[in-house]
């Protein structure tokens, strides 16, 4: 009795003292968690330097699903709860998923919207419209052609006037042709000058509505948002990221910080690795299915030859696939590459009748786990990809 009244004495003390210590770790805990912001993330690349950043802090939630194109998707319910209940979106451009702008609006309206496209210190290159991206050769030989029918039309006119000279039977009759001459060539110049004037002034009117027009629908419709391909941008995109996580969250800024520095020489080692990849592969002429790496080319100096679709993915024309079919038989273009989001069907049309390769490539790394691994593993994808098919 004795002995079970001693033992039984002597845990109550230490049942007092641990007890409150243990809610204590709990609560602090708790604090500590509910700190850190709930995140939502627009595509992969993006995804995965957010992830980088945040570390194991928490996981930010995704909205475009591996596999599908950011420019035209169907939420699911659990991805519209991922916006409903963040803190912080991040997300690339209305101009990259342009049904998404008015979804932040409506389903996290209190949330912090975080726009890429827009961090200052970017690199932001204009769209392409062409199929074929050579097209400063094209406006040349445009020019000589003006200059070409310039120089026929002053022949014409000169011997016109020389034949016309020639036939003048006197003086009198020279100086009346002469005064009617000048006086037709006043009213014309006078005439000319006038609808010159008037065109020029309706059309700096029209190009006026135009611009009003299109600064109306969107600021982004002529910048191309694939831009976190150029690993340039990511290193700015991971410093805005630990920012906003600190601004947040405060307690946990060091982390971030310690984070970005990481996930940044991570980029740099994959900058690296890629320029390695690329480098026995340069010269070659290559085809992309849509325009959607143009950043990647520039900023490897690797530019491609020409795209099927245009970087907002939308269905190429039969004008457009001519095009780049005639480039791929008379330029000794030795790739086509697709990507898997879309209907291969086309690049076997284009490649039909030649001897160029195909290989597929993804500027959203599909295939890769998402996580903080993805994006340097995305840019070794794209150049071994390259270099393979080359």
């Amino acid at each position: 009795m004795l002995h079970r009244f001693l033992m039984n004495d002597c845990r109550k003390p230490m049942i007092k003292t641990v007890f409150p210590l243990v809610l204590a770790v709990l609560a602090t805990s708790s604090v500590s968690r509910a700190a850190v912001p709930v995140v939502a993330v627009d595509i992969a690349p993006v995804h995965s330097l957010v992830s980088q950043v945040m570390g194991s802090l928490g996981e930010p939630k995704l909205i475009v699903s591996q596999g599908a194109s950011p420019h035209g998707y169907s939420m699911r319910p659990s991805e519209a709860q991922a916006l409903q209940e963040a803190d912080i979106v991040f997300w690339v451009s209305p101009a990259l998923t342009p049904w998404l702008a008015e979804t932040i609006d409506t389903l996290s309206p209190d949330a912090s919207h975080v726009e890429m496209l827009e961090i200052p210190g970017n690199t932001i290159l204009a769209r392409r419209e062409n199929a074929l991206f050579e097209a400063h050769h094209h406006d040349d030989e445009h020019g000589d052609d003006l200059d070409e029918e310039h120089d026929e039309n002053q022949g014409e006119n000169h011997t016109e006037a020389h034949d016309e000279s020639d036939h003048q039977p006197n003086d009198e009759a020279h100086d009346e042709a002469h005064d009617e001459a000048h006086d037709e060539a006043h009213d014309e110049a006078h005439d000319e000058a006038h609808n010159e004037a008037h065109n020029e002034a309706h059309n700096e009117a029209h190009n006026e509505d135009q611009h009003h027009d299109k600064h109306s629908d969107s600021s982004h419709d002529e910048r191309d948002p694939h831009a976190w391909l150029d690993p340039a941008n990511a290193l700015i995109w991971l410093d805005t990221i630990a920012d906003e996580l600190s601004s947040a969250d405060p307690e946990n800024a060091a982390i971030y910080a310690a984070n970005a520095k990481s996930g940044k020489a991570e980029i740099q080692s994959a900058r690296s690795d890629v320029e390695s990849i690329l480098a026995g592969a340069r010269g070659q002429s290559f085809i992309v299915f849509h325009d959607a790496y143009q950043y990647f080319e520039s900023a490897f100096d690797f530019p491609a030859s020409g795209a099927i679709a245009l970087g907002d993915a939308s269905k190429p024309g039969p004008a457009r696939i001519q095009q780049i079919q005639d480039r791929v038989k008379q330029a000794s273009v030795s790739c086509v590459l697709a990507e898997p989001q879309f209907n291969p069907g086309v690049v076997a049309t284009v490649l039909d009748g030649t001897e160029a390769r195909s290989s597929e490539i993804d500027p959203l790394g599909f295939g890769i786990d998402s996580g903080p691994e993805l994006y340097p593993s995305m840019l070794r994808g794209l150049a071994t990809a390259l270099a393979d098919c080359v």
